[in-house]
Order: C-alpha cells, then structure tokens, then sequence
C-alpha cells in the first residue's frame, strides 16, 4: 500500500493545494518561471502539507487559511532542495535533472532566493503573530542545518549527536512545523498545538533516518539517483556512523575517501556491501522505531476523530517502510 492511500480522503482539498502551488510560482521572468515550474513539476510526496491539512483538520479547519500555511511550507521545502543540489553538485533529483544542471548554479541559487520569499509573501496573509514566529524561527533552524551539513562533509570524527542534531534541522523541524502550523491557523491552542509539533519532529526524525537506510538498501531506479549518493557527496548518515563503530569499517572508508573526487564504482559497491553485511542497518530501523513511538503518544491525548486516526497510521506507514 502507497502512503498517499492513508490520507486519500483529502484528495480534494490536496488537489486545491497543488493548484495554489503552480499558481503561487508563476513569476513574471520567463526563466523564474520555467525552473520553478520543472521543479514543482518533478513531483514529490507532498507530506508536509498532507501534515498541515491533517493538523488542520483537528481544529477549526478553514480550507483558506490551511492552504496559505501548507502552500508556504511547501515551498521553503521546495526552495531548500534547490540550495542542498547546488550546495551537493547534484545532476539527479527523484531521476529528473536538477535546476542547477539543467541551468547553472547562479540561476538554480535565484530559483530557490525567488520560492523562499513567494513563501514568505503567502503567509503574510495570515495575521497571526505566533505563526510568523515558528515559521521565522524554523528557516532560521533550517538555514543553520545547511551550513552544518556543509562543514560535517567528510568529517570521519562525527557522533550520534552531530547527526540527530543534522536531520533535525534538516527534516524534522519543517515536518514538525508543518503540524503545529496546521493546528495554529485552525484555533487549536499552544498545548494542543505542541503536541503536533512534538509528533512532527519525532515522525521526521523517524522519516529521514529511513531515508539514509534506504539509499544503502534500495536501488538506482527507486531512488532516482546512486546508491550510496549521501555518502558519496561526504553525507555520513546513521547507518555509516554504526557500521564506523567498527575497526576495519572505519579504516576501510578513510582509504576510500582520502580523494573523495577519485572514490571509483567498484569502491562504493564494496563499501555499501561491507555496510550491509554488519548490523548497521538493523540499529538504525531501532532508533527509527524509537521515535516512531514517541511520535504515537504525542498524539495519544488529543481529542479522537479521523484526522488523529490518520496522523497514527501515518506513523505506522513510516516504521514498514523499506522502499
């Protein structure tokens, strides 16, 4: 079962979402306007609106006002992963070419500059000052993760710390304000709305520490790019932290990398291979479950209906998901 199956009852409302997207990325530039729509038009899974309009749904739900905060997620989303393909020299992205590839970097960086403030501009509309401050506050957190992400790049010497502190910025906090978001525009207090934000951080936790498994365990096709990718570009994620906590492991990737530019396929595979024969992969889907659970009793209070039903399943979706 595909996960957009869980929440399929807000296809509607998703659709009239997708629809502000493309109109909200029209600019009057005509090369604004084609990287931004190639961009949009290279899909996604969409799940922090999806999380905005669930949060939604456990207040006063107002189409309107959900729509302007899950559109402006959605693109500071879009907008960060126009930086991360420049930043990651990055030709592929979910097997379409990137911005910068297709264009150069300096277009791809004003790409991203032009979503961010079409944004920022869309929530504007929205007059509520504790949500222009958690959303202020998140692109700040965002913007730190990036050049952290940056710096880290092939340091062997990271631990378990650098690494949740890494994807917390990195995906956690936008997922994470995603439900708050949700739950503010609709009228839900700060504790109710805290516990979506509480869910949200702990289901991108759990998200993307499965994302750094999967591009160890799945394959080219799936992932729309090399297996391997992450660490290739100097990214070292949960499972290579495990598997570097042994003594020949370790001293096999720092042979690997001594010139990054150079690491050959044959490198990588028996890299990946050695990965995969240990029990790196096994611990991380143990602290992805970790999480996972801390995400389920977040939620366990809030009034029961069908959009807590869905916010559970969604949890569950996530801790089986190996592609």
């Amino acid at each position: 079962m595909k996960i957009a199956k869980i929440y399929g009852y807000l296809k509607k409302d998703l659709d009239i979402v997708e629809d502000s997207l493309n109109k909200v990325i029209q600019a009057e530039h005509p090369v604004l306007r084609e990287t931004s729509t190639h961009l949009l038009e290279a899909g996604g899974k969409r799940i922090r609106p999806v999380f905005v309009v669930l949060a939604g749904h456990m207040g006063n739900y107002d189409l309107e006002r959900v729509k302007k905060a899950a559109v402006s997620l959605e693109l500071i989303h879009m907008a960060t992963l126009v930086h991360d393909d420049v930043i990651d020299d990055a030709a592929l992205r979910r097997g379409e070419p990137t911005i910068k590839s297709l264009y150069d970097n300096r277009v791809a960086m004003y790409t991203g500059d032009y979503i961010l403030a079409r944004a920022l501009e869309e929530i504007t509309t929205i007059k509520q000052a504790n949500v222009h401050r958690l959303l202020a506050k998140t692109i700040v957190e965002v913007s730190i993760g990036e050049i952290e992400q940056i710096k880290d790049k092939y340091n062997w010497d990271q631990n378990l710390r650098d690494y949740l502190r890494r994807i917390k910025r990195k995906t956690a906090l936008l997922i994470a304000t995603s439900c708050k978001l949700g739950g503010l525009v609709s009228g839900l207090d700060e504790k109710k709305a805290k516990k979506l934000y509480q869910y949200g951080y702990y289901i991108g936790m759990s998200y993307q520490i499965i994302d750094d498994i999967l591009d160890f365990t799945s394959t080219e096709q799936e992932l729309g790019k090399p297996v391997g990718n992450d660490l290739l570009q100097g990214n070292i994620t949960l499972p290579v932290l495990f598997a570097m906590e042994d003594v020949k492991f370790r001293q096999l990737i720092r042979e690997t990398f001594q010139e990054p530019e150079k690491v050959k396929k044959e490198e990588m595979n028996n890299l990946i291979t050695a990965l995969k024969q240990s029990d790196a992969v096994e611990r991380s889907y143990q602290l992805s479950e970790i999480y996972l659970q801390k995400a389920l009793k977040s939620v366990s209070s809030l009034p029961d209906n069908q959009a807590k039903r869905t916010l559970e399943d969604i949890a569950k979706y996530i801790g089986k998901r190996r592609s």
